[in-house]
């Protein structure tokens, strides 16, 4: 057959679903091989757009996500995307054509090494010479983008290869199990535990990604030990459960962090040195312990004093079988740093004030998604605001990125939900900024007859950034801006455009578009100006009086 049927073959072989992207002429034979494929294309409005949902579908499934472009520009454009799928741990295998590399006759046209360019940014490059190798390559290149530690791969398809034919046949993917925590290292971490006053779990990103959340709910429950999450561990387990600590949204001074200034103990489950995460570490007594499927990566934040290397939900469930909680566990200090957390959050909550406060936008958010609605969230300066204020009930129901942390990833992560989970609720939540930055995929949602709310907090600005500018004294310069019609710019495209007049009709328009279907944008002025006083100034305060 020809090169680029194999190819498409060997992807159904890897059950592959969708592929997004822009083909160019270069990937025309791989175009045609997929016109007779199951895999559906997602033709997006630009690379990134791709990049992002394919990268969202694999954090979501934990089978790669699969993306297309062309050679040069269009290989450039999925750099960040490549990025942000490598440094969050979210499977994805990106595929880009090039020119013959057997009888080239435009010289350089287009031609940079692509192969060479995504070497730092992947687990696997290659490109591939010949269509005997393709199964190989193609097996390797998802062996490794959905092994722990999860990444980015990239196969590279020059066009006379395409059309080359070959007789080759895709390899069938081998059955395989992650090892285990091996026994000493299990007896060690019970005897820190039988050891420790207070001891706390802090969930991480790790965690959330094979959906170990069965096995840390009956230690939880079972042992009464209180947890934290990271931003990226948010769901993992229930953040309305009465052991909840708290999400380190912020990087110190919150009640959170005053919980585990206090342990002596720290069960460290899933974390991952690319997400900054609460600071734990202590020359003192306090012990850490990590938890994860591959040994710590020491890094100047963090020096783990123990380890239990394998799969985290083994490696819990092992250590709920060896120990009962033990009488002289104390945690009536971090209890009390729970409470006032949630005395804090409460504040706010029910101004009517407008442009609408960050948190009367977080509880009003919270109230019209149900408990396995998902939220995708882009960057900004709400993403602190949700991951702190928003009880997360269930995995992976809060998108957010706090590894790459790239703007305009917002949108197009919420379109790769609505494709994996079309019958759930699902919101984007996009600072103007960032909404703008990959806005042109309504096109596609609208295309797609996707069932999507988006906001776009609107306060003509980079907001996060002019947070941190007020923060460090200085001037007001170079990070406002203006906004197009954000209603006629919906109905440019066919979706649906509102704008908030008044802060109590948030919750109500929300519903309305929730239960509407298709594609609505809704405009939300929102106020920042607390910011430095509330996160900066007023959280340390109040945390360090406990």
């Amino acid at each position: 057959m020809k090169a680029s049927d194999l190819l498409v073959r060997a992807l159904e072989n890897e059950g592959v679903e969708y592929v997004f992207g822009i083909p160019g002429e270069e990937n025309l034979d791989l175009l045609e091989s997929l016109a007779g494929s199951n895999i559906r294309l997602i033709l997006t409005r630009h690379e990134q757009g791709a990049g992002f949902m394919a990268a969202t579908y694999g954090r979501l499934t934990g089978k790669a996500g699969v993306c297309l472009a062309t050679l040069g520009p269009g290989a450039t454009n999925l750099v960040t995307t490549t990025a942000h799928a490598q440094l969050g741990a979210m499977p994805m295998v990106t595929i880009t054509g090039q020119k013959p590399i057997k009888h080239s006759k435009q010289g350089q046209f287009q031609i940079i090494d692509v192969v060479d360019m995504m070497r730092p940014l992947t687990k696997y490059t290659r490109q591939i010479v010949s269509g005997g190798t393709i199964p190989a390559r193609i097996r390797e290149a998802f062996r490794l983008a959905e092994e722990e530690r999860p990444g980015a791969t990239h196969l590279e398809l020059p066009e006379d290869i395409a059309r080359e034919d070959t007789d080759a046949a895709p390899i069938t993917a081998s059955l395989t199990r992650r090892p285990v925590t091996e026994a000493k290292a299990v007896d060690y971490a019970i005897k820190l535990l039988t050891e420790a006053k207070h001891p706390v779990l802090v969930i991480g990103a790790g965690a959330n990604r094979k959906l170990t959340a069965k096995m840390l709910r009956a230690f939880v429950d079972k042992q009464g030990i209180p947890f934290v999450t990271t931003q990226m561990g948010k769901g993992v387990l229930d953040e309305t459960h009465p052991l909840y600590l708290g999400n380190a949204a912020v990087s110190e001074g919150d009640f959170p962090h005053r919980a585990l200034e206090a342990a002596d103990l720290i069960l460290n489950v899933g974390h991952d040195v690319v997400e900054k995460p609460p600071f734990m570490m202590s020359t003192g007594e306090r012990k850490v312990i990590h938890i994860n499927f591959q040994p710590a990566q020491v890094d100047p934040v963090y020096f783990p004093h123990a380890g239990m290397v394998g799969d985290i939900a083994n490696s819990i469930w092992q250590l709920n079988e060896s120990i009962a909680p033990q009488p002289h566990w104390d945690f009536d200090f971090m209890f009390r740093a729970r409470d006032a957390l949630h005395e804090h959050m409460a504040e706010g909550c029910e101004d009517s004030s407008f442009p609408v406060l960050p948190q009367r936008l977080v509880r009003d958010v919270r109230r019209v998604i149900p408990d396995d609605g998902i939220i995708a969230l882009d960057n900004g300066i709400y993403k602190l605001w949700f991951a702190r204020n928003y009880p997360a009930r269930q995995p992976n129901t809060v998108l957010l990125d706090n590894a790459l942390a790239s703007m305009g990833a917002g949108l197009p992560s919420a379109m790769a939900a609505r494709l994996v989970y079309p019958e759930r609720k699902v919101m984007a939540i996009c600072g103007d900024g960032g909404f703008m930055m990959n806005s042109q995929e309504i096109e596609t949602a609208v295309r797609l007859k996707m069932d999507l709310v988006v906001l776009i907090l609107n306060d003509r600005a980079y907001g996060m950034i002019k947070w941190k500018q007020k923060h460090m004294g200085l001037k007001d310069f170079g990070l406002d801006f203006d906004n197009p019609c954000f209603i006629t710019y919906a109905r440019s495209y066919g979706a649906h455009g509102h704008r908030l007049e008044a802060t109590d009709e948030l919750e109500g328009l929300m519903r309305e578009c929730l239960a509407a279907g298709g594609v609505h944008l809704i405009d939300v002025p929102v106020d920042y100006s607390h910011n430095v006083r509330i996160l900066n100034e007023e959280i340390p305060r109040l945390s360090k009086a406990l």
